[in-house]
């Protein structure tokens, strides 16, 4: 640590003359560069303190009376670091800009998420007048595949006069992301720090019992620490067999089916009781589900477990009352207030996203004032919220990405257990995974002691950015800032690297071609004719794969059509996945590459079913009467008892693949083969062998020579495949000028959506859909381009629509509008715009039209989306946000602009105005 004497710089000194701590040797190096004029990169772990260079930024920026926005990636650290920068500068000189929140947004000094300054370098605001320094707080989410294109379209989007301050978490890349960021940007300082100041201990729980995973003594020979014998020796003789294994199995299945009651062979109350016991509270769990952290609180809440004394309780209710302030009193019972207050009062909670904000808010606090011991939490909470812990458990080392569940990276597991440990208060930390025999100490002990966690850029054109791209800097030039993206800068360093690996696979093909011709003269033969031998199989190979590929794609176009085909009423048999046999059609596939037509099972399921739940195409086993209305769950018993009834039989036995017809070109092939003076020659095993290196090297060269084709231009393919897209819908045209283009009226409309379904909005307005509807309409239809379920129950179709007619017929346009822009998309090789979805439409309209937050919610379970409270004001404030950009992109005095208007005074109240404001 340093102190005040060291440091030298004017700023500095006045910046570190206010703190009450010595600043660490890599900030002083860091603020030093940055009082220097130079950009700066501060790599470092999690709780060493980089945030002090971002809060040096905003006191340079202010004593030259200069701007400087402070950017978090997400809403919830973009509030706390603006109340921690009032507290030090005064709330006239702090203001705050979400998206859907704006505090005092001229101030000097603004807290901001990202994409707000990606919008503003867009839009030219003039907000950006006398911008001095911007602070990129955890800028590594620029490896986001979702979001990440976002922090390189600041970097190469603002002035090059403004000092850029780029925090991030440890990475083992950083000097070629600051070489990069240096390249685009100017002069940047690369600060790396890795050492932790509060020093981490790892541990792994084992039933009762507490191990250190690595070994304590100390190796003189630099060697990676061991893992414990100790710890090794307990867990061999606790699985002492296979039955071991399947009986653990079994249990943790039976175990599931209680929604996850217990950790592997402890309970959660014995397990923090035992943390208690070896001083190490406060603790973190992190369990990676929603329901696993609520099922964590509920497990403790039905034991004995207090960890309050009665006056700490008390100062519970005071913080309690105090966030609870603003929700209508009716809403208690539906947020299940009392619950959450008893937890918090006995010293334990949740948090995760599906909470309400304001009660992951008050859990916050509490935690940091010492009145909360444990937390159960989904990973989100890693994701730069100030609440260090003394401890961090981990339940599971898999986690569930979106799509699939997934083992964590070393960079995950450190980024977790780094909240474990707080500055100035614990002498160490320490990280618990538990055991399972799933999770070996070795595994463990690999992501713990891991170094590698490269960022890779996640960068790609998509409609908006191509727009605004387009219209500031023109074609050419929207090509040469693609070309200063990080994920070229990548591409071209690896191609560095692929084209040395080519020319060492090409020296190895000539060498094995020259072994090859000695010998085959060994064995009297021609090399060329063994070669054609090979070559010859290599073909018969080959046209087998591609027959099987032809099969398989034939057997799903098939499918595809048979299903777009199928008619309300018709009766199918689903032949494969969980919900197998007897299913009737609710609801016919919309047309498109992949139609899912909405059906009922026998067993009362009802979902969408595509190509993946056929082995052959669907067969209509019969028909049956549906009624009008199959959205009550009334309604859908009804008709899956008379399914079960109706006396149609789905088809006996293991469904198999219909026999391939006869391939007239490969009976040919294998004739040859057999014919050739090769085939019955014996004793040629070494020829074969180097013929089997030979091909190996020679799929090495084709697949180099593919990959440096492909990774040079990959990116300005993307671009000029949207750009395509766009000129064919006219939102931009070629200009009189050779070679440039000009963005139309209409591609105005699109340069203000900023939206993952940016296309499909504007198509939308463009075509007049959502004209003319009512304000709780018009929310309910924005909200089926933005909303996504989280389960594949629910089916979305026409006849599941909820609402008037006027609300169904402008679901049932945008669906249109959807399906003809995916076709323009398909033509030319974009990937395709996320289909709708209105699992949210009925929740938002009664919302929008003032029902209470029981019946919103209600009215969500009625159409099969379960929603949380969290998730409820999570997408009513991402639905204000979109109709606030409907109404910026078209005409003011247009009808749509006023629904848009009235429709987010009608969404902006109750909890959700509580939580925006």
């Amino acid at each position: 640590m340093t102190t005040h004497a060291d440091i030298t710089g004017p700023e500095l000194t006045a910046f570190t003359a206010r703190l009450d701590f010595g600043i660490d040797p890599f900030q002083i190096r860091a603020c030093t560069a940055l009082e220097g004029g130079l950009g700066v990169l501060v790599c470092a772990p999690t709780g060493a303190g980089k945030t002090i260079v971002g809060e040096f930024a905003v006191h340079l920026a202010l004593a030259h009376s200069g701007k400087c926005f402070y950017t978090t990636p997400i809403k919830a650290l973009s509030n706390q670091k603006y109340h921690d920068l009032v507290a030090v500068h005064g709330d006239e000189n702090v203001g705050l800009l979400t998206g859907d929140n704006s505090i005092n947004s001229s101030a000097p000094v603004v807290v901001m998420t990202t994409e707000v300054l990606r919008n503003m370098i867009y839009a030219d605001s003039s907000t950006l007048t006398g911008l001095s320094h911007v602070v990129m707080d955890e800028v590594h989410f620029l490896a986001d595949r979702f979001r990440g294109a976002v922090w390189e379209e600041v970097i190469l989007g603002l002035d090059l006069s403004v000092r850029v301050v780029s925090i991030s978490a440890t990475v083992s890349n950083a000097e070629e992301f600051g070489d990069w960021i240096t390249t685009v940007r100017g002069d940047t300082a690369v600060i790396v720090d890795e050492h932790r100041p509060v020093p981490l201990h790892q541990h792994m729980l084992v039933g009762n019992r507490m191990f250190e995973l690595f070994d304590r003594r100390r190796r003189d020979d630099g060697s990676k620490p061991q893992v414990n014998p100790e710890l090794t020796r307990y867990i061999k003789h606790r699985v002492v067999s296979p039955d071991a294994v399947e009986s653990y199995r079994d249990r943790m299945a039976r175990e599931r089916g209680r929604r996850g009651n217990r950790t592997q062979g402890v309970s959660r109350p014995r397990l923090i009781s035992m943390l208690e016991n070896e001083g190490l509270l406060p603790a973190i769990t992190f369990i990676f589900s929603r329901a696993g952290c609520e099922g964590a609180l509920g497990q403790c809440l039905r034991s004995d477990l207090r960890l309050l004394e009665p006056q700490e309780a008390d100062r519970v209710d005071a913080v309690v009352d105090r966030h609870l302030t603003e929700l209508a009193p009716g809403d208690a019972d539906v947020l299940g207030v009392d619950s959450w207050r008893e937890g918090l009062r006995r010293g334990f909670a949740a948090h995760h996203a599906g909470m309400l904000p304001t009660f992951r808010q008050a859990v916050e606090e509490l935690f940091t004032l010492g009145l909360v011991k444990v937390v159960f939490a989904t990973e989100t909470l890693a994701l730069g919220i100030n609440m260090p812990a003394r401890s961090v458990v981990l339940e599971r080392l898999v986690k569930y990405n979106g799509e699939s569940h997934v083992d964590l990276t070393p960079g995950e597991y450190t980024q977790l257990t780094g909240r474990a440990g707080r500055r100035g208060i614990d002498v160490e930390g320490h990280a618990v995974v538990v055991w399972t025999p799933e999770v070996q100490p070795e595994r463990v002990a690999g992501l713990a002691g891991a170094r590698t966690f490269p960022l890779r850029s996640s960068f790609a054109p998509e409609y908006n950015m191509a727009m605004n791209l387009i219209d500031r800097l023109g074609l050419e030039g929207s090509r040469a800032l693609l070309r200063q993206s990080f994920a070229q800068f990548q591409t071209d360093r690896s191609v560095v690297g692929q084209a040395r690996q080519l020319d060492s696979a090409a020296r190895s093909m000539r060498k094995i071609d020259l072994e090859l011709d000695a010998a085959a003269s060994r064995h009297s033969l021609d090399s060329d004719v063994f070669t054609e031998y090979v070559e010859l199989r290599g073909a018969i190979k080959e046209r087998e794969r591609a027959q099987r590929f032809v099969r398989r794609l034939d057997s799903e176009q098939s499918i595809a059509e048979d299903l777009g085909a199928l008619k309300r009423g018709h009766v199918v048999s689903v032949q494969v996945g969980r919900h197998r046999g007897l299913a009737v059609v609710l609801d016919p596939a919309w047309r498109g590459a992949d139609p899912k037509p909405l059906v009922l099972s026998e067993d009362g399921w009802v979902g969408r079913v595509g190509t993946t739940e056929y082995v052959n195409p669907p067969e209509v086993l019969g028909n049956l009467r549906v009624p009008k209305d199959t959205r009550t769950r009334h309604a859908r018993r009804e008709i899956a008892a008379a399914l079960r009834s109706s006396g149609i039989e789905r088809p006996r036995g293991r469904v198999k693949k219909k026999a391939a017809p006869t391939d007239h070109e490969l009976d040919e092939l294998r004739g040859q083969l057999r014919r050739h003076p090769v085939h019955k020659a014996a004793g040629l095993e070494d020829l074969f062998r180097l013929a089997e290196r030979r091909a190996r090297v020679q799929r090495e060269v084709e697949s180099l020579e593919a990959a440096v084709e492909k990774r040079t231009s990959q990116l300005e393919t993307d671009f000029d495949a949207v750009v395509a897209v766009l000129l064919e819908l006219n939102y931009v045209e070629e200009s009189d000028d050779e070679d440039t283009l000009r963005v139309t009226p209409t591609g105005s409309v699109l340069r203000r959506i900023y939206s993952e379904s940016d296309l499909l909005v504007a198509e939308c307005i463009r075509a007049g859909v959502w004209d003319r509807l009512s304000p709780p309409d018009l929310a309910a239809v924005v909200s089926a381009v933005l909303f996504q379920s989280r389960r594949e129950s629910y089916g979305g179709g026409v006849d599941s629509m909820p609402g008037n007619r006027q609300l169904r017929d402008a679901l049932t346009g945008t669906l249109q509008v959807w399906e003809a822009t995916n076709r323009v998309q398909e033509r030319h090789g974009v990937v395709q715009t996320r289909e709708p979805d209105t699992g949210f439409c009925a929740a938002i309209s009664a919302w929008a039209a003032g029902r209470s937050l029981r019946e919103a919610l209600l009215a969500a379970t009625e159409q099969g989306n379960q929603l949380s409270p969290g998730d409820f004001v999570r997408w009513n404030r991402q639905v204000i946000d979109l109709l606030e950009q409907i109404r910026g992109s078209v005409d003011p005095q247009a009808p749509l602009a006023g629904a848009a208007k009235r429709a987010v005074a009608g969404v902006r109240r109750g909890v959700v105005a509580s939580e925006l404001d």
